[in-house]
């Protein structure tokens, strides 16, 4: 039984098969927490900011901050 989602094309001695596929179904959104990437920059690491109740990623910690401000 062929597969109803492909095509064959033959050339002769080669046979090529491409399969078309569609998206499969998402899976659940995220609920009860807020990103703020609006201010987001190169190499900028996501943290919890309590104050605004988000989760965010700006340049107040990125990986330089870590490594060189760290405060561990």
């Amino acid at each position: 039984m062929s597969n109803p989602n492909s095509i064959t094309v033959s050339q002769v001695s080669d046979v090529t098969t491409v399969e078309i596929t569609t998206q499969g179904p998402q899976g659940p959104a995220i609920s009860g927490v807020s990103f703020d990437i609006s201010g987001k920059v190169d190499d900028a690491v996501l943290y919890y900011h309590a104050a605004s109740d988000t989760i965010k990623a700006d340049n107040t910690t990125t990986k330089l901050t870590l490594v060189d401000g760290g405060n561990f």
